[in-house]
């Protein structure tokens, strides 16, 4: 067997004794996969969040922590309104585009069928989405605490593509 010079491992990895615990702790908790859209036309942006709740009203409101450095956070502040995109199973290239980490040649939404709303575009092939208002929002660290109005609500029984330690899951016992 030849030595083909291949590691296991990422070569740039930090250490793991030298790894923020915060970090970590945050690694080991299950949390969905989501596109956040806005804008539209040439100033459409989307981002892939996964820190993301949702609280029951009346009204519903939608929660997550975005990066303030994003244009997406600028888009909201200054539009006020975003669509949240819950991925399925079958989606990871979609979360990887929109995440910076898959190649986008032409733009993020090129390719993608796309239909604009007065709250963002809308991934027509997401099945599960929802349609937010910003009510307001805090800093929090590097981000911002963002708490939307949920206006509309549109779902489907795809199974979610979930993001855990690092890596896309997907859900095995069926149930959802």
């Amino acid at each position: 067997m030849t030595d083909t010079g291949i590691h296991d491992e990422h070569p740039f990895a930090t250490p793991p004794e030298q790894r923020d615990p915060a970090r970590r702790l945050r690694g080991r908790l299950a949390s969905p996969v989501t596109v956040f859209t806005s804008g539209s036309g040439n100033e459409a942006v989307g981002l892939t969040v996964s820190s993301v709740l949702v609280s029951e009203g009346p009204p519903a409101r939608l929660i997550a922590l975005i990066n303030e450095a994003t244009d997406l956070w600028e888009e909201i502040e200054a539009g006020g309104r975003w669509v949240t995109h819950v991925l399925d199973e079958s989606d990871q290239s979609i979360s990887d585009r929109f995440a910076g980490i898959r190649p986008s040649p032409g733009g993020l939404f090129r390719g993608l069928d796309v239909e604009e709303s007065s709250y963002g575009p809308v991934l027509t092939s997401i099945g599960t989405r929802a349609a937010c208002r910003l009510e307001r929002s805090e800093a929090v660290g590097h981000h911002r605490l963002v708490i939307g109005l949920v206006d509309e609500i549109t779902l489907d029984d795809s199974a979610p593509l979930v993001y855990f330690r690092g890596r896309y899951r997907r859900l095995t016992d069926g149930e959802l």
